[in-house]
């Protein structure tokens, strides 16, 4: 019997990282699961417990990371990742994206151990080409309020590439777009649990700027197998994925009315500073190399996340933004 592979996933307790709990504890592999729970929630991968290949390290990744024994994966999946989150907590955001990584990629170093590291489509900021292709290098605005975050992400494949060429430690760069599914928090401040809580709690539907922005969402469950095969590839450039079929923020709230039965009106407010007007992913370089594209169709997938929500408390639903800053330092 081969000898079961340990993986570490920071971030682990949130939307993204307790997805990929399921994933490897699913494929028997040795998982070390890693927050802080600033952002995250236990009650993701609570049900994970009782798996004996299953563990939870409350740890903020800023801080030295110790892992005893040896290591063959390291997931770098810690941030915050929704606007009301880094806009609230811009220094942790920074951190992470710096801090946060280094001491990751110290540890793979140290580890000969393979990192991928969660870069996501805000590297592109406010594109000036569309589709996004992976050539393409961005229209950031480094101190506009959203740069927080897009240039904590920029620095974090920076410094990635730094290790793999200088180091040479085995790296893989995921960018990864708008992606759905059960787990997100409503109260997270992105358009899809956005709109869903405010059908589920009768409010109007509101939409910033005029509805013409458009965004691709993904099923959580295609982009952890895009994850997984981008994993076990021999790939280190940066890779996108996400799903390309694109639709206006307006056109997108008349589905969620049609979808929850909503009868609230829909109100528009002002566009954020540096909101991004177009976002939609080219895959080629997904598809080629990782034989991937998405499977679930935005009706479907939709449809199971609807579900989710559905199934919360009123307290759930109602629930604001919470920061867990236990033993959390801000310098």
């Amino acid at each position: 019997m081969s000898k079961r592979k340990k993986i570490l996933i920071t971030g682990a307790a949130g939307f993204l990282g307790s997805h990929l709990c399921d994933l490897f504890v699913k494929k028997n592999y040795h998982v070390i699961a890693m927050d802080n729970l600033i952002t995250g929630r236990i009650e993701n991968f609570e049900h994970l417990f009782p798996e004996e290949n299953f563990e939870f390290c409350n740890h903020d990744v800023t801080k030295y990371i110790h892992v005893s024994g040896t290591l063959d994966y390291i997931l770098h999946f810690a941030s915050p990742a929704s606007p009301i989150d880094y806009l609230k907590i811009p220094i942790q955001t920074l951190k992470v994206g710096s801090l946060g990584i280094h001491n990751c990629l110290g540890l793979a170093k140290a580890k000969n151990a393979r990192i991928l590291i969660a870069s996501t489509s805000e590297v592109y900021g406010d594109p000036e080409v569309h589709p996004q292709t992976e050539d393409y290098w961005g229209h950031v605005n480094p101190v506009g309020p959203r740069g927080v975050y897009d240039e904590a992400k920029r620095f974090q494949e920076a410094i990635t590439m730094a290790y793999h060429t200088f180091h040479g430690v085995d790296t893989r760069i995921v960018r990864i777009f708008n992606t759905y599914g059960p787990r997100m928090r409503l109260n997270d401040g992105r358009v899809l649990p956005a709109f869903i809580g405010q059908a589920l709690r009768g409010q109007d539907l509101t939409i910033f700027g005029d509805g013409s922005q458009t965004r691709s969402f993904c099923y959580v469950d295609d982009l952890m197998d895009g994850i997984y095969s981008l994993l076990h590839s021999n790939h280190t450039d940066p890779i996108n994925i996400g799903n390309p079929s694109e639709i206006s923020i307006a056109d997108f709230a008349d589905e969620i009315i049609q979808l929850t039965g909503t009868t609230q009106k829909v109100i528009y407010q002002d566009l954020p500073v540096n909101d991004p007007k177009q976002r939609r992913p080219d895959i080629s370089r997904a598809k080629a190399i990782l034989n991937w594209e998405p499977k679930v169709n935005r009706s479907e997938g939709l449809k199971r996340t609807y579900a989710y929500f559905k199934s919360l408390s009123d307290d759930e639903l109602n629930e604001t933004a919470h920061y867990n800053f236990d033993n959390y330092i801000i310098r």
